[in-house]
């Protein structure tokens, strides 16, 4: 392979230098496009959790692979510009600093809910709730899972929309088995839209003829006329809107999915409002013990970087920085080239599902090593904490455009 060959083989594995994960945000970044064998179905659940750096063992991989008289690849990772000759730069170590997982990019296809917003539709998904008998219902009703993430609970109200559940009244495809759900906001209100939703459930009284409610305004004259009661419950559900009267999510014009495929451009493939629907890009990476996890990204605290992304901009998250109901998600400027975010290895989360601290709502820190040529396979929170102790790395909260920063990241089971 000569070295211009080498050059387009390495270009073929950066993704996209995504700000939504970064500290240092370039809103002029382009996506790079990649192709590949399209495919829409993957195979069954799995338990892979990829490669092991072996933390149990003194010195890590690297003393282990010695003591079975192997050696680990280590190789420089150079930062090349475009103005930059190639040739110069690139070397047969570059193209083995890589840590490219398999199916880092799946599809998931989640089931739309229909709701109103001043009598027009929105449509929707749930994928997390705080109460479990909320999760469970609306797992059985859909057939799909919503994961529990009781920390919701502690969701601040300015990060939070109104919804109205109905409990009686017409039968329909609401949560409850009645008329669908009612919003108070959508993203086009961008100041005070939160996907994280509180709820008051609404109850026809017997004197009453029920109908159709398909507003705020509706719903609340009819309870000034003394036709329903409003009652308000103590859950949250993260409910992120696809479509809305004045928009939709991103759509990603390439939609041929490879474990290199670019965050940048859009996180949704398809919209089916016939089917009801949605296609998402499901994001592999691992959990705190090393464990494998898939995340798809449907809205930013920030603007600019949710832009970059594909996704719903949400001011009202940022109000999360310090609440316990976001939790850490850890993810690599540097080291070893991968199928992260930026172009690195893949993030390490500090919950997973079925944890008690799991939340879709995320914080994001960024880690940086010092000195890339040292840079390691890292899976699991004890594998961070060791190396930042040891003074191999440095961690950093991740603060685009000088903004606190809350993505939505809500962790799924893109093979159910």
């Amino acid at each position: 392979m000569n070295k211009s060959l080498r050059y387009i083989a390495l270009l073929a594995i950066l993704p996209l230098f995504t700000a939504g994960m970064a500290t240092d945000y370039f809103s002029d970044a382009e996506a790079l496009k990649s192709k590949g064998t399209g495919t829409s179905q993957y195979g069954s659940a799995t338990g892979i959790c990829g490669l092991q750096l072996c933390s149990d063992i003194p010195g890590g991989k690297d003393a282990w692979m010695a003591e079975q008289g192997k050696t680990t690849p280590v190789a420089t990772v150079k930062e090349t510009t475009m103005d930059e000759n190639p040739e110069e730069k690139i070397t047969e170590a570059d193209l083995g600093s890589v840590l490219r997982l398999s199916r880092a990019n799946v599809p998931a296809t989640i089931p739309m809910h229909q709701g109103y917003y001043n009598g027009e539709y929105v449509y929707y998904v749930i994928t997390d709730s705080s109460d479990p008998k909320h999760a469970e219902i609306i797992t059985e009703n859909q057939g799909w899972k919503v994961e529990l993430s009781p920390l919701l609970k502690s969701t601040p109200e300015e990060a939070l929309s109104k919804v109205y559940l109905f409990t009686n009244g017409i039968e329909g495809d609401g949560i409850h088995g009645y008329q669908d759900q009612v919003f108070t906001s959508t993203p086009a209100q961008a100041d005070v839209y939160s996907a994280l939703t509180s709820h008051v459930h609404v109850m026809w009284n017997e004197s009453a003829t029920p109908r159709v409610l398909n507003s705020e305004a509706m719903v609340m004259e009819a309870a000034d006329n003394d036709e329903i009661m409003l009652t308000e419950i103590n859950v949250v559900l993260n409910m992120p809107q696809i479509v809305w009267p004045e928009g939709q999510m991103m759509v990603k014009e390439d939609k041929t999915l490879t474990d290199v495929t670019p965050y940048g451009g859009g996180q949704v493939l398809d919209i089916d409002t016939e089917e009801m629907n949605v296609t998402f890009i499901a994001h592999r990476g691992w959990g705190p013990d090393g464990r494998t996890i898939y995340y798809i990204v449907t809205d930013a605290s920030v603007s600019g970087p949710a832009g970059m992304m594909g996704v719903v901009s949400a001011s009202t998250s940022a109000s999360l920085i310090a609440n316990s109901a976001a939790v850490d998600l850890y993810q690599f400027k540097n080291g070893l080239t991968g199928t992260g975010p930026k172009g690195f290895q893949p993030g390490i989360a500090a919950g997973a599902p079925g944890d008690a601290n799991y939340s879709p709502m995320w914080r994001i820190f960024m880690i940086g090593w010092d000195n890339p040529e040292n840079a390691q396979v890292l899976e699991t929170i004890d594998d961070m904490n060791a190396y930042r102790e040891a003074g191999l790395i440095d961690i950093g909260i991740a603060r685009p455009m000088d903004s606190d920063f809350i993505v939505n990241c809500p962790f799924i089971d893109p093979f159910q």
